[in-house]
Formats: structure tokens, C-alpha cells, sequence
């Protein structure tokens, strides 16, 4: 697919940034920036961002996601994920751009046994999930051509994440005690760019009717879901030759073994049934999806 498109991506050295770019190769003129070119906590380089580029598309890949740090660091947390996102909603409603933002799992307390859909009350336990909340909400009520993609667990071949950290104890160490209480879905940043060209392709092109009919929020996940701890059997099942034929031996443990400043829901498995339906998009399952992304480190 190719086109005229001026395309801002922000963000664009992160994990999922990175593979933005990728996937909108070619769609027109990609613009990105990092955090080297802009502050996202200063709200006037926001604007001044948006206002120089006046983009079409604008993919908001950046966001503060230390979240043990963030307990300590809130007011960094807000200004990155509640106040930036609010900030670039308004500048797209402005020229009329059409805005993706990508929200967390996190923004749910993990009591709820089944899958959480978009309309089930958000319940943030640390103040990530809170931050992360405050810029959908803020986004949402903003209105315009928006798309805010909750999603979860995300990893992929670039940036810091689970995977990279236990490929690189797995080196190091002999055993691993792993989280097995917390449930979600693996989703990597390549499927997340796949699933948000398709998707941004069927709506500059017009395909999805109007803005009411597709604006909105949706869960983007990889399908199924599993334990940190089976997630980490499933990295070292599949990751051989990137350790030399060393696996460390895996120790399940409860969260309450492992206490880390921000506390964690334990099933944030999220529904994608309304993507698929309004879309007709589907993630990879997150088993093939993994397989993938070590195919891409090999």
C-alpha cells in the first residue's frame, strides 16, 4: 500500500515505535520522533510537534512504562500518559488527523475470572494503570477520529521486555523463579503494527464508514493467554539456539514471593471480540506469535 499519507509516529525508537515504522513503510511520508526530539512532559513541545508536521496519521507509540517506578514518579507518569495523549488528541482534532494510542491491561484490578471487555469499569492498582486510564479517558472525551488499542504484556525483538530479560538471565543464571498467579496475553509489537496498518488502512480509505462508526476504544491482543511463569517455559522451550542449548530450570512462585512496588492484577486477559467485529482483525495466537519474534532474533 503506498499514498501521499504524512504519518507522525511517536515514539518511534520504542518497541512497538520501531515496528510502526516498519509496517508504514512506504504508506507516504513517515515522520517519527523520539524522545531526543521531543519532551512529552512539556506540553508546548506536544503542541509545537503536531503544529509543524500537520500529519494525516498520528501513531502515539511513546508512553513512560517503568511501572514499579511510576509509584514513585506519578507526576512524570501523568504528564507523559495522561496529559501528552490529551495534548495530541486535541492538535488531530485540530487538522482533522486521525489519532492511535495504545492503553495497558493494566487499567483493570484483575478480580474479574473471564475476560475483560471494553465495557467492564476500569479499577487501576498502581498508579501506572492509573496514568494510562487518564489518557484514554482524556482521549475519548476529546472525541475526532481517534483509536485507542488497549493492550497487554507487550514484547517483541527491539526495546526492553520480558522476553530480552530472560533471554539475557537465562545466560547468566541456572534457575529462574517465575510469577505462575498472574494471567494475560503476550502480544508483540509486530503483531500490534500489522494489526494497526490493516486497520488504518480501512479507515483513510474510507471503508469504515463514518468517524462514529468506527472511533472508539478496542482490546488488541495476541489470542489466548497464560502465566508469566509458562510464558517464560514457552521463551526457553523455543529459544535454544539463542542460549546455546542452555535452559535454566523454572521455579513457579505466588506474587506475594516476589513483592515489587506496583501491584499487579492477576487475570488481565482482554477480549478482542469487538475488534474482530468492527474490524475483522485477529492477533496471532501469542504461541505464534513468539515463535516469530525468536525467528527474528536467530
Amino acid at each position: 500500500m503506498s499514498g501521499d499519507h504524512r504519518v507522525l509516529i511517536v515514539g518511534n525508537n520504542g518497541q512497538v515505535g520501531v515496528e510502526l515504522k516498519r509496517s508504514f513503510a512506504g504508506y507516504g511520508e513517515v515522520i517519527g520522533v523520539d524522545r531526543e526530539s521531543v519532551d512529552l512532559a512539556q506540553p508546548d513541545q506536544v503542541r509545537a510537534l503536531v503544529r509543524r508536521f500537520e500529519p494525516e496519521i498520528i501513531l502515539n507509540a511513546a508512553a513512560y512504562t517503568a511501572v514499579d517506578r511510576a509509584e514513585s514518579e506519578k507526576d512524570l507518569a501523568t504528564a507523559i500518559n495522561a496529559d501528552a495523549p490529551r495534548i495530541l488528541a486535541e492538535e488531530a482534532l485540530r487538522f482533522n488527523a486521525l489519532l492511535v494510542h495504545y492503553s495497558t491491561d493494566y487499567v483493570f484490578d484483575g478480580a474479574k475470572l473471564s475476560p475483560w471487555t471494553e465495557e467492564d469499569a476500569p479499577a487501576p492498582l498502581n498508579a501506572y494503570g492509573a496514568t494510562k486510564l487518564a489518557g484514554e479517558e482524556a482521549i475519548l472525551q476529546t472525541g475526532g477520529r481517534v483509536l485507542v488499542f488497549r493492550t497487554s504484556w507487550v514484547y517483541g525483538p527491539h526495546g526492553s521486555n520480558f522476553l530480552l530479560t530472560m533471554l539475557r538471565l537465562g545466560r547468566q543464571r541456572d534457575a529462574l523463579s517465575i510469577v505462575s498467579d498472574q494471567i494475560g496475553s503476550p502480544t508483540t509489537s509486530i503483531e500490534l503494527a500489522r494489526a494497526t496498518h490493516a486497520i488504518v488502512s480501512e479507515v483513510i480509505a474510507g471503508r469504515c464508514g463514518p468517524t462514529e462508526d468506527w472511533a472508539g476504544l478496542y482490546h488488541m491482543t495476541c489470542s489466548g493467554s497464560i502465566s508469566w511463569c509458562g510464558f517464560a517455559q514457552a521463551i526457553f522451550a523455543r529459544a535454544g539456539k539463542l542460549l546455546d542449548g542452555k535452559v535454566p530450570v523454572i521455579t513457579p512462585i505466588k506474587s506475594e514471593e516476589y513483592p515489587t512496588p506496583a501491584k499487579r492484577p492477576h487475570n488481565s486477559v482482554l477480549s478482542n471480540a469487538k475488534l474482530e467485529a468492527h474490524f475483522g482483525v485477529r492477533l496471532a495466537p501469542w504461541e505464534t506469535a513468539l515463535d516469530a519474534v525468536i525467528q527474528a532474533l536467530e
